[in-house]
């Protein structure tokens, strides 16, 4: 491993219902230099998060308890269009991944997943244009 840590600077929330992924998602980004401003486990909670926080980054589960992540994906984009939000998925459904793109997600990372599918998913997301949020 590199001294030079990939992900420095980008302050991230992650949001899951899941503790174990959760945690996962944490150590991951921690580890390449990332700062985890907040978790959330539902989406009420990560709307107010995310709101409060302002990251440049959100991880964001699609299947939670309340409002589903692509409801909060189109919240957050709506309150903070300038925020990359990468979806956090079990499910490649194909439904669910145009309501995401369309929804203006920066990208995807599939469940079960590594770290290098994480970080890859993260400089993915950073080097291209934030896509214009629902609605824009």
């Amino acid at each position: 491993m590199s001294d030079e840590r990939v992900l420095n600077g980008i302050s991230v929330v992650v949001v899951d219902d899941n503790d174990t992924t959760r945690a996962m998602l944490r150590g991951i980004l921690r580890q390449e230099g990332a700062e985890v401003l907040g978790e959330a486990k539902d989406g009420e909670s990560a709307v107010a998060a995310c709101k409060r926080l302002k990251p440049r980054l959100v991880c964001l589960d699609v299947m939670m308890p309340g409002a589903n992540g692509v409801e909060v994906l189109r919240e957050v984009r709506a309150e903070l269009p300038e925020t990359r939000v990468l979806m956090v998925t079990g499910s490649t459904d194909r439904d669910t991944v145009q309501s995401a793109i369309s929804g203006g997600a920066s990208g995807y990372v599939v469940k079960p997943f590594n770290a290098a599918r994480v970080i890859a998913a993260v400089q993915q997301a950073f080097s291209r244009p934030v896509p214009p949020a629902a609605g824009s």
